[in-house]
């Protein structure tokens, strides 16, 4: 049973990984009233109310649909403007150029802007810059090779806010539409339009978006400019419910909160994904051995680190083209393509993290309020990733950067309530950095190194804040659980909450004193746990799961039984599906000795 407790969960200070456990609870009159209104089990209503759901609006956030939760597209600046030039495009059967980027997102809403204006007969051309040679964003030779072509009209995705110098060069030989959510700096570039939430005049409110978002709006904005003209006048309109397994895919692998439209975005566009109409989608849910029902965590962790492999290491357009093709073989063959590079791109991820562990540890001794560690050689397609495993065990926002003559490219990730993004273009303004731009939770930038040192200082004075924070965030957990309780209709109830991810977290439960009976590794690299555990007065077991168990005083605890001490085990409840009956699963994330 889910109930409120001040301080400490069961007085867990440090628990095996250096973890406070802390309650999140709501009101209980507010839980109460949700419970009441809609006939809802106490533990579903508790959880709304702390999540900071009303009463008014938890049937909406357990249904969330575009109905209800869809902002009308006008609210955009510059959304109208774009959505009559793109459909006056469609009119005019003009050729239209997709320029967009190397990540999931990029590569979901240039597939999303291409199959869209194909559908209603355009001529669409595209081009995703190489991470390498290209770097990040428009380029003047690759937009002018876009015209030469035929394009007179370039949309650039999830990208080209910053980019006002690249996009002059084709300024009077085609027009420039962006449709990006980066965050800007200044007046947008001097071209037709710039759709951007997050652009410093936009009043939208919809700064939560990913690329792939704006580009949806968009999409319904021109569908109802060419409406207005009477252009489907005996024609169908497009199926724009149809793009949104897109959506769903970019806002979760951009770790945008799932709140608001998101919420929509995703909970509907799974339902579109689980229709298993895209080829490239099912290609690769099958080369990964996605099997379990559709969620969040499948676009997380199966399908978006694939998509992002071709971008990080190999060609750069291997996703885009895996999502807009139609034939089934071919997107098989890139499927197992994007999973032979996703596994290079792990081995390569693997040379670089121990050194780039051992270094950032050494910072955080040193009391270093953001990591900054770099490396010859390191392939900057993964520096990304080793940032934000840093930034994981640290709870320190980290850049992580790999040079070559003298040039580091890197990234950062950062921790919730640290603004990064902000913090790479203040530094690119005072001349520290070559590029640098990004998001409150994820940068990028290239640095000289004669100009390390300083820009190291500049991060540690202006992001100062995070040496407030504990050396390991803070777990929020949400009820505790005997292991009897933790049923299988109880895992049910839960995912009613679903989808989870960024701004709506996966309800966090503790077993209250639970022995491993038994606990061996599985899997292709034994790098899974998998123990049975029940109460200590004996009873019904329960399994439960610990990936990334390498290494590690939880991995130890689990396999050593913990000595026969009984522990508190916090993590996921989850039903789980398998030859047609469903059984409840644990999914540990800490542990502390109880």
């Amino acid at each position: 049973m889910l109930t409120p407790q001040p301080a400490t969960v069961l007085g867990v200070t440090n628990s095996l990984s250096g973890r406070r456990w802390l309650w999140r609870t709501g009101e209980e009159r507010i839980a109460a009233g949700i419970a009441q209104r809609l006939m809802l089990p106490e533990i579903v209503s508790r959880l709304l109310a702390a999540r900071g759901i009303g009463i008014d609006a938890a049937a909406t956030f357990l249904e969330p649909t575009l109905r209800v939760l869809l902002p009308d597209p006008s609210t955009l600046a510059s959304m109208d403007v774009a959505a009559d030039r793109l459909g006056d495009a469609v009119r005019r059967g003009e050729t239209v150029a997709v320029f967009g980027d190397y990540d999931v997102d990029g590569a979901c809403s240039a597939a999303l802007m291409v199959g869209f204006l194909r559908g209603l007969g355009c001529e669409v051309v595209h081009h995703v810059p190489d991470r390498i040679k290209e770097g990040y964003g428009p380029n003047a030779t690759a937009l002018l090779s876009l015209v030469a072509r035929g394009a007179s009209l370039i949309v650039c995705v999830d990208c080209g806010t910053a980019a006002a110098v690249a996009l002059s060069a084709v300024v009077g030989q085609a027009d420039v539409i962006v449709l990006d959510h980066h965050k800007a700096e200044g007046s947008p570039p001097a071209i037709l339009a710039t759709v951007n939430p997050n652009r410093l005049d936009d009043t939208s409110g919809l700064g939560m978006l990913c690329a792939a978002g704006v580009a949806f709006l968009t999409a319904i904005a021109t569908v109802r400019a060419l409406r207005r003209l009477g252009h489907f006048a005996g024609r169908a309109e497009p199926d724009l419910m149809g793009l949104l397994d897109l959506v769903a895919l970019a806002t979760v692998c951009d770790v945008m909160p799932l709140t608001g439209v998101n919420r929509a975005f995703v909970h509907q566009g799974l339902k579109v994904m689980a229709r298993r109409s895209r080829p490239g989608i099912v290609a690769l849910l099958e080369v990964s051995q996605a099997r379990e029902k559709l969620n969040a965590a499948t676009c997380g962790y199966a399908l978006g680190p694939r998509i992002n492999a071709g971008g990080r290491i190999s060609e750069a357009d291997l996703g885009l083209r895996l999502l807009l093709t139609e034939d089934r073989i071919e997107a098989l063959a890139l499927a197992e393509k994007l999973e032979s590079v996703n596994r290079m791109r792990q081995d390569v991820e693997a040379g670089i993290m121990e050194a780039a562990m051992f270094a950032a540890e050494v910072q955080v001794s040193a009391g270093r309020a953001a990591v900054l560690v770099t490396g010859e050689g390191w392939h900057p397609g993964v520096v990304g990733i080793v940032a934000g495993r840093i930034k994981e065990r640290f709870n320190r926002p980290a850049c992580v950067a790999g040079f070559s003559d003298g040039v580091g490219k890197g990234s950062g990730r950062s921790i919730p309530g640290v603004d990064l993004g902000s913090a790479i273009i203040a530094a690119r303004q005072e001349g520290l950095l070559l590029t640098g731009g990004g998001h409150t939770m994820a940068a990028g930038f290239s640095v000289r190194a004669d100009k390390l040192a300083d820009f190291h200082a500049f991060l540690e004075e202006r992001l100062s804040g995070a040496n407030a924070m504990p050396g390991a965030a803070d777990l929020v957990i949400e009820g505790t659980l005997a292991v009897s309780g933790a049923t299988t209709e109880i895992a049910q109830h839960m995912e009613r909450l679903a989808p989870f991810g960024a701004g709506n977290e996966e309800p966090m439960l503790v077993l209250n004193r639970v022995r491993v009976v038994r606990a061996d590794r599985v899997g292709r690299e034994s790098n899974t746990i998998r123990a049975f555990v029940q109460g200590e007065g004996g009873g019904p077991r329960l399994k439960a799961m610990l990936f990334r168990a390498r290494e590690g005083a939880l991995a130890d605890a689990l396999l050593a039984r913990a000595d026969g001490v009984p522990l508190h085990l916090a993590g996921h409840l989850r039903a789980e599906e398998w030859n047609g009956s469903v059984t409840p699963g644990f999914f540990i994330a800490d542990a502390a000795v109880a």
